[in-house]
């Protein structure tokens, strides 16, 4: 029988141990939450640099449902701090309990599958050490994420007292996603149904709080998005909210505590639905099997871009009023003779982007079969390396396309019932098929990574997409030499609704797309599997 106080046993050093080997992830996440709150925080700035540019983008925005629902509720727009916290405050959030989501899984979970807790356990250490040193970690991240945007927003101009609020919100839900993953993790039947759990929950959250806020109803109160923005930085400046938050990560980690003491290591709280006598005849193929293993995040994804291009497209109406008559607002978007043209140009690189996130990602999970040691029985057999890293190559270039295309047609519809014009249905349409190209190079690219440099082929492929992304957004206002930014695949994309189509750079692009999937296909053909 153990002596009391032995079930943390351990704990300490699990912590410092998880520490190690987050040493690079956790700062990344933290330096982008950081990083997108400064540059908010400089560019509002810069946009709204009168009392009648203010006025006029509270006006516009404070009355656009589309605004609200991805933003937050329209308080503080009467100073720039406040715009700031509108614009930025939904996504960092999102991003700081993805960050919390993935940090608590990574040290609970998906450790008790890869084998490594039983072999910790197996030691001096106690039964709640695991989930007690990976929730101090997420804790940890979370509070420097708290204790970077605040810091980030305070040197860029902001009042201190908000910038720190606006942090202390930002951290107390990352909180609360610590609590729901680690009450997930003791009821999954895997980490990865788990984390498709709390990506749930936090979807459900965000429209909660969006529909809350659109309607000006008690809903976004059901949201712990909803209590980190009704905190109000730079405006009300309340703290009650965050007594939510931390009262809710305490119920939901005392939850968590309870379950884990009544299932088994390796297993979750609902046993795994046992699968049919006989495979389908889809399943029959490398193709079928990859369709299969990605159709759930193509799905997620797929409703994700269509809400995001319905958005995109329902902001157009704002635009004129925003940045026609601001030039240095105008300054951020492409040339055009038409501000909306600029922006749709703009709203379709976005989806692009995303796009190209999902490719790379995609990819990666040929990766993380092999890493797994899963993929060398299915290669066992008559299937071969090449055939079975096309199959996921294909769900990555089709998934790609196929989300693109959705938020193409979601921005071309809400324009043309805006609009009262069916014809930018089919030109905003035709318009997305331009940034195909460069989102099959990036798929392209994270095959050759995973074919030629499997070990570090998944920081490579996310760095690619974080330069294309900082390219696009960002290159105008960076004094960087020109070639940093036609390295781009982006930057060789037309735009279609700005420019005529050039052919010759797109096909450039599809070339390059084809040579990099030859190559990924050829190196992994020839190379030994790499596990781990």
């Amino acid at each position: 029988m153990r002596a009391p106080g032995t079930s943390l046993a351990g704990t300490g050093t699990l912590v410092r141990f998880a520490l190690r080997r987050d040493r690079v992830r956790l700062p990344v996440w933290i330096a982008v939450g950081a990083g997108l709150v400064a540059t908010q925080s400089v560019s509002s700035q810069a946009l709204y640099d009168s009392p009648q540019d203010l006025a006029a983008y509270a006006a516009s925005v404070g009355a656009n449902a589309a605004t609200i629902a991805l933003s937050g509720p329209p308080v503080g727009l009467d100073t720039v701090a406040g715009a700031v916290a509108f614009e930025i405050s939904s996504f960092v959030v999102v991003l700081t309990a993805l960050m919390a989501a993935s940090t608590t899984g990574r040290h609970t979970r998906a450790d008790e599958e890869a084998g490594r807790t039983e072999l910790v356990r197996a030691a001096r250490v106690g039964r709640h050490a695991p989930l007690t040193a990976a929730v101090l970690v997420s804790a940890a991240a979370c509070l420097a994420m708290a204790l970077a945007i605040g810091a980030a927003a305070t040197a860029t101009g902001l009042p201190a007292g908000g910038s720190s609020l606006l942090g202390a919100s930002v951290g107390a839900a990352g909180l609360v996603f610590t609590g729901v993953t680690a009450v997930a993790v003791q009821v999954g039947a895997s980490a990865r149904a788990a984390q498709g759990a709390v990506v749930t929950v936090l979807g459900a959250a965000f429209v909660l709080r969006a529909l809350g806020d659109v309607e000006g109803s008690w809903v976004s109160w059901t949201s712990p998005i909803g209590w980190a923005q009704a905190t109000h930085p730079y405006s009300g400046d309340r703290v009650l909210p965050l007594l939510l938050c931390l009262l809710a990560t305490a119920v939901l980690l005392g939850v968590a505590v309870a379950l884990l003491d009544r299932r088994d290591l390796g297993s979750g709280l609902l046993a795994a639905r046992p699968g049919p006598a006989s495979a389908p005849r889809s399943l029959r193929s490398p193709l079928g099997l990859a369709v299969r293993l990605q159709r759930g995040a193509l799905a997620g994804w797929t409703v994700g871009l269509a809400l995001l291009g319905l958005a995109l497209g329902g902001l157009a109406g704002s635009v004129e009023t925003l940045f026609g008559d601001n030039p240095e607002a105008r300054a951020f978007l492409p040339d055009a003779a038409s501000v909306v043209d600029a922006y749709l140009a703009t709203a379709l690189s976005m989806a692009a982007l995303l796009a190209g996130a999902y490719a790379a990602s995609s990819v990666l999970r040929a990766r993380a079969e092999e890493a797994a040691g899963r993929a060398e029985p299915v290669l066992a057999t008559a299937t071969g390396r090449v055939a079975w890293l096309a199959g996921h190559a294909t769900v990555a270039l089709a998934g790609a396309s196929l989300l693109l295309l959705v938020a193409g047609a979601a921005v071309g519809t809400v324009r043309a019932l805006a609009t009262g014009d069916s014809a930018e249905l089919g030109r905003l349409f035709g318009a997305t098929l331009a940034y195909l190209p460069a989102v099959w190079v990036l798929a392209g690219l994270a095959v050759a990574l995973s074919g030629l440099l499997p070990r570090p082929a998944a920081a490579l492929a996310w760095a690619a997409v974080a330069y294309v992304t900082v390219m696009a957004f960002f290159a105008g206002s960076l004094d960087w030499p020109g070639w940093v930014d036609d390295a781009s695949p982006l930057a060789w994309t037309p735009l279609v609704q700005v420019d005529d189509a050039a052919a010759v750079p797109l096909a450039v692009l599809t070339i390059l797309a084809a040579a990099l999937l030859g190559a990924g296909l050829a190196g992994f053909r020839r190379r030994d599997l790499v596990a781990g």
